[in-house]
């Protein structure tokens, strides 16, 4: 989930980058309405129910009327019954008015089903026996959640194009899917399928998840645009209507597979502006393809859509809002990182929460990787280090326990942007530790759960960080737990002391558990390399009188370091000067 940014008229975009236009922010906060507490909260524990049921499809149908800030939408949910089921329970947002509620067909009386804070339950007219097969037909409507600041907090974006049409946008991972259709609001609750039919004004087009089924004109001002896409996360969903022309090519893939790709781009956009961006595409999908493997969804598309907010990873349709902006870098940062998350929490989703680096630490190493594979090592240690500067080290990237989401993106009390950062430096150590090809292997595996993924013999997979330690532990035939434990599950930094006294170099590493951590370390001594083997954290090596020594010359270890904390704290106090 990346920072947010308004993109409106540019007289009022002048106003902040973290806010939406001054006419759109007003507007928007007179019709601020909010949600329960608990459907603004995502990642709960599943009900015995939702246990008990497979989500084989949701077929939506959702008429968007700009002018009145609304949706009029009916859903038709498919599970099959792993276990006997005497109700049904899915999540919607109370915003939203319940209409009608249909089970196979037939009418439920409105005092056999409730959602008082937003849980759904349906009780149906008899058992459901295990492998029995059911449809849940909902019709609701209705203005839905006003994202305050999208994405960091989400809901619909209601905004207007530089032409003058609707802008509109819905940007839900903090909050969850249940802000505008009815789902089981958690990473688990994926459904096999997913049909969108978007209903938009005419002369606005709908771009969404999956493959395009065509389009219907309703001969009444209204156009209905189809979609269907294949187990797509639920926070992924997503709805796009804009003024929008595209840009579309076809890839061809390392794999043998043709990706088609395409730019949904505002049709005031300066055309070598969108061109640039556009050749962007293929070069990271062979970066990410020669990196972690083939693309996941290339039998619908590679997609990405200019947004009135900064950016999510959206699959198959990425939210893209940073405006073409150049920041040396060589390419577009926010493009490439949500791009990332086609393979880290789209393809590979994490277990619960607090296994959320594997999408936001492992995506976010793909960016210093992309700066080495496009110029060279300056531009990815150059990455490198502005993470390191940032990291905030008060809470351990996992914490071993099940989280909310909020418990984790929130650095109040949980990891944060260490996340990102951390997870991208770790995911970098242990490349320098154990080698490209290991760590090549140990990702690929991790993400499609085969050592040899082609085109169509995988599926999206749930993961944990136990999991991806089990897989690098197996790939090298070691035990790297001191590893995953020295960094993921401490807060603070391992901390490398030296002495240097008669000739010797004595180096000892101290972790915030006092575990041993046996990384070895690499010295420069007058110019010449040399690894110092750290059994049990501790280890020596001989430097002759007057020798000029450099401890990890080429950064691969990440640790505590006294400049890194002084820099810190001098923001902090010139922070709190202002």
């Amino acid at each position: 989930m990346p920072s947010s940014i308004h993109r409106a008229a540019a007289a009022a975009a002048a106003a902040s980058v973290l806010a939406l236009s001054a006419g759109a922010a007003s507007a928007q906060t007179e019709q601020l309405r909010e949600s329960t507490a608990f459907t603004l909260a995502t990642d709960q524990p599943r009900t015995a129910e939702q246990l008990a049921m497979q989500f084989d499809k949701a077929d939506l149908s959702i008429k968007v009327i700009p002018d009145d800030r609304a949706i009029d939408a009916v859903a038709v949910l498919d599970f099959t019954a792993l276990a006997p089921l005497d109700r049904l329970v899915v999540e919607l947002d109370t915003l939203l008015t319940i209409s009608s509620v249909q089970v196979d067909g037939v009418e439920v009386a409105s005092d056999r089903w409730t959602n008082p804070e937003g849980r759904l339950t349906v009780d149906l007219p008899q058992t459901l026996p295990t492998g029995g097969k059911t449809a849940l037909r909902i019709a609701y409507a209705g203005q839905p959640r006003v994202a305050p600041r999208a994405p960091w907090n989400g809901g619909f974006v209601w905004s207007t194009a530089p032409s003058g049409e609707p802008w509109i946008a819905t940007a839900v991972q903090g909050e969850g899917c249940d802000l505008f259709w009815p789902c089981i609001d958690s990473p688990h609750g994926e459904p096999g399928r997913v049909d969108l039919h978007i209903t938009v004004p005419s002369n606005l087009s709908a771009p969404s998840n999956g493959r395009f089924l065509g389009k219907q004109d309703q001969g009444d001002g209204w156009t209905t645009w189809n979609w269907t896409a294949k187990q797509p996360n639920t926070y992924a969903v997503a709805l796009n209507i804009g003024p929008y022309e595209q840009v579309t090519a076809d890839y061809a893939s390392r794999f043998g597979n043709r990706i088609p790709m395409t730019y949904w781009h505002l049709k005031t956009d300066d055309p070598a502006k969108v061109q640039a961006l556009f050749a962007e595409f293929p070069r990271m999908l062979d970066f990410f393809e020669a990196t972690v493997g083939p693309y996941p969804f290339g039998d619908e598309k590679m997609g990405v859509v200019e947004t009135p907010h900064l950016g999510m990873e959206h699959q198959t349709i990425n939210a893209y809002g940073n405006e073409y902006k150049l920041d040396g870098r060589g390419y577009d940062w926010l493009l490439q990182h949500e791009f990332a998350h086609e393979w880290f929490g789209n393809q590979l989703t994490n277990q619960n929460a607090d296994d959320m680096w594997l999408h936001e630490g492992l995506g976010s190493y793909m960016q210093p990787l992309y700066g080495r594979w496009l110029h060279g090592d300056r531009y990815m240690q150059t990455e490198l280090a502005d993470q390191r500067r940032g990291l905030i080290n008060k809470y351990p990237v996992v914490s071993g326990s099940p989280k909310t989401e909020d418990e984790v993106y929130n650095s109040e009390n949980g990891p944060g942007n260490d996340i990102y950062s951390k997870g991208s430096l770790i995911s970098h150590s242990l490349r320098m530790l154990i080698g490209d090809a290991a760590f090549h292997q140990a990702v690929t595996r991790l993400v499609y759960g085969r050592p040899d993924p082609r085109p169509g013999n995988f599926a999206p997979i749930y993961r944990s960080t136990q999991d991806f330690l089990d897989i690098v532990n197996d790939v090298t035939g070691k035990d790297y737990g001191w590893f995953f434990r020295g960094y993921l599950y401490n807060a603070a930094l391992p901390v490398l002391s030296e002495t240097r006294e008669n000739g010797r170099l004595k180096l000892a590493w101290t972790t915030g558990d006092g575990a041993a951590f046996p990384m070895p370390v690499e010295v420069e001594i007058d110019g010449r390399l040399r690894t110092v083997a750290m059994t049990g954290g501790q280890g020596q090596i001989t430097v002759p009188d007057g020798a000029h020594v450099l401890i990890d010359p080429d950064n691969k270890l990440l640790r505590q370091l006294d400049f890194i904390d002084a820099y810190q704290a001098y923001r902090a106090e010139q922070a709190a000067a202002k």
